[in-house]
């Protein structure tokens, strides 16, 4: 899609925060001293993510299709950083073949727009939290320092929304974190929280979260 009237400057990236979030609607939160905050429009998003095939993975509602957790669940996430993930897709730096080709063929006005029309969704919600329940609220504490004791931010714009996100994806991205295979945190943050987790913990993180 061409439209570079509207198009929108997408968020740079701050050493050990991730990118800057903006609620859907016109109220942006709190962000990053320096970051450029898409200003996307709803309407145009819901009609772009569905003529860009984004709701074939991630669904009309936002909140995924299944398939072992091979799709994010984008309902309530923050713009920016829906924007950001686009955005390094299309860059490279972070790879998925199918989600590489997909954002390329994207204009910064659709991104800006496709990342606020998920963000205006209700806030995705998983599965009731099973497993060792009391490990993992220890595990978590570290993480509730950056992405909120019930995993949905912290309202400084730093932090995605990660409470309720599907199980098995979460456990992807772990391990994907922990490897090395995934290094698209700014300043290799997320490297770092993940590099001593054992499979266990990231099973029983992955539960816990998703249950949030």
């Amino acid at each position: 899609m061409k439209n570079p009237n509207n198009a929108v400057r997408l968020a740079a990236v701050l050493a050990l925060a991730m990118p800057a979030v903006l609620v859907a609607a016109p109220k942006a939160k709190k962000a990053p001293a320096g970051a450029v905050v898409p200003a996307g429009d709803v309407a145009a998003g819901r009609i772009k993510s569905e003529s860009e095939r984004c709701q074939e993975c991630h669904g009309a509602d936002g909140n995924g299709n299944g398939l072992d957790g091979k799709f994010a669940r984008l309902a309530g996430q923050y713009p920016a950083y829906i924007a950001k993930q686009l955005q390094d897709f299309r860059s490279g730096a972070r790879k998925h073949d199918t989600m590489m080709v997909m954002a390329k063929s994207l204009e910064e006005a659709d991104i800006a727009d496709i990342a606020a029309y998920y963000g205006g969704l209700p806030v995705m919600r998983g599965d009731a939290a099973h497993g060792d329940v009391e490990a993992a609220r220890q595990l978590f504490a570290t993480c509730a320092a950056c992405h909120g004791a019930q995993g949905k931010g912290t309202g400084d714009a730093a932090f995605p929304v990660i409470g309720g996100q599907d199980a098995k994806y979460l456990r992807t991205q772990l391990l994907a974190w922990r490897s090395g295979e995934r290094r698209n945190s700014p300043g290799g943050a997320m490297n770092e929280a993940a590099k001593n987790l054992t499979d266990a913990e990231i099973d029983v993180l992955a539960n816990y979260i998703s249950g949030m």
